[in-house]
């Protein structure tokens, strides 16, 4: 297969329902791992464009196509959209290459009969990308941005309503950049180091001696926020991928790492002996359910939720197509029983460190308030473990960080200090 049927690939096997796509593409990379860089590249680069930009793709694509997107076939539709990317935002790309790799591929997979479809309506694209309407942006806010940066509009709404339109727009912006790698060195070197044009990481000289690892700049802000000091007890009981709690490990006495998933645990495994974290312990445990033996025995309790995973997006591109209503009940719901219990494993006068990687109200200062109602816990003030910068942001023990504002992931984090 060439590098075009290799994304055909993975945005077919993507509509069959398989992995999550920055799964799917890193495994498909590491298959292939023989390919020259620049075509790994194009792959990574065409497929990651294709997800993040598929509503506005679609919505592009019929207003030059007589069949409506969602009616075609899912090859078809799959290629017209990978097709229309390179058209429309890969430069390197002539426009007839991408139009006749496409009839080629058409063919090559049985379709030999769309081939005149696909070529007229790609055809067309290219006559007239220059003439292409959105929705009016001062008339449907909500709409123009939903296609403009192909996000759902059920998800557009709630953020105009608590960002406003601008703010909006900043974090859907962001959301679509390409951003640098960031990586933390082993206590040596203080701060989040951005890195440009790295595609392997794990090549990069000093990662197989554990000098550093990639964690964005929110998750180290969330242990500096819990104010982890050296003889600590460091509960991490949703720990994977394990960021938090290898820079924990660091200033701690002694953490303890769960998770549910024992897979995740044995990639946080890999790098634990990498980073020669040997003071931090991993256990496979679902932190729905208790465990009394460790009830008020931790100074410090890290409680990054599962959640909706919307201040991610950037990352994992398509979370915001299987966002639904039921879904987010059914987080709250999780959510909820896992504070439930969990929270006895906070010592009295100790912290909970509690925090998601999105940016809703109600998986994030809402939670909080239950938190503060149902147990014995009160939000504190997090500016003395915090940059001065982020001060202004930080309010009544709550810092919630938004993509395109604070250079980061989207991501909540709360201080709330167990009553004595």
């Amino acid at each position: 297969m060439n590098t075009r049927e290799l994304v055909l690939e993975i945005l077919l096997e993507l509509g069959r329902g398989g992995a999550y796509s920055h799964v799917l593409i890193r495994s498909v990379l590491d298959k292939y791992d023989y390919l020259p860089a620049q075509e790994k590249a194009f792959v990574k680069r065409l497929a990651e464009g294709t997800i993040e930009r598929g509503l506005e793709l679609a919505y592009i694509l019929n207003q030059f196509s007589k069949i409506p997107v969602k009616k075609m076939k899912p090859l078809i539709r799959c290629l017209l959209c990978m097709s229309a990317y390179q058209i429309l935002y890969m430069d390197g790309v002539p426009d007839s290459a991408a139009c006749n790799e496409a009839v080629k591929l058409a063919g090559k997979r049985g379709f030999q009969d769309l081939k005149g479809f696909v070529n007229g309506v790609l055809r067309s694209l290219i006559r007239g990308k220059g003439q292409i309407v959105y929705p009016d942006e001062k008339k449907e806010p909500a709409a123009f941005l939903s296609v403009r940066y192909s996000m759902p509009e059920r998800i557009v709404r709630p953020w105009l309503h608590e960002y406003g339109y601008e703010t909006t727009k900043s974090i859907l912006k962001d959301m679509q950049e390409v951003h640098p790698v960031s990586v933390r060195f082993r206590s040596s070197l203080e701060g989040v180091y951005l890195l440009e044009q790295v595609e392997g990481v794990r090549s990069l000289p000093g990662y197989t001696e554990g000098a550093f690892t990639v964690q964005d700049v929110s998750s180290m802000l969330a242990v500096e926020a819990a104010g982890i000091k050296e003889g600590d007890f460091v509960l991490d009981i949703c720990a994977a991928p394990g960021g938090k709690s290898l820079y924990a490990a660091e200033k701690a006495g002694r953490v303890l790492s769960r998770d549910v998933s024992p897979g995740k645990l044995e990639l946080m495994e890999e790098n634990r002996t990498r980073m020669g974290a040997q003071n931090m312990m991993l256990q496979v445990w679902d932190a729905t359910a208790p465990d009394e033996s460790l009830w008020e025995s931790a100074d410090v309790v890290l409680m990054d939720v599962p959640c909706s995973g919307l201040g991610v997006m950037g990352k994992k591109r398509d979370i915001k197509y299987h966002i639904t209503e039921e879904g987010l009940q059914q987080l709250g719901a999780l959510q909820k029983k896992i504070v439930e219990n969990s929270w006895r494993y906070v010592r009295p006068g100790g912290i909970l460190l509690y925090s998601t990687c999105t940016i809703r109200r109600e998986e994030n200062e809402e939670m909080c308030r239950w938190i503060c109602e149902s147990f014995p816990f009160t939000l504190e003030s997090m500016e003395p473990f915090l940059p001065q910068m982020l001060a202004e942001r930080v309010r009544e023990g709550t810092l919630q960080l938004l993509p395109g504002r604070d250079a980061c992931d989207g991501f909540f984090m709360a201080r709330l200090r167990r009553r004595s």
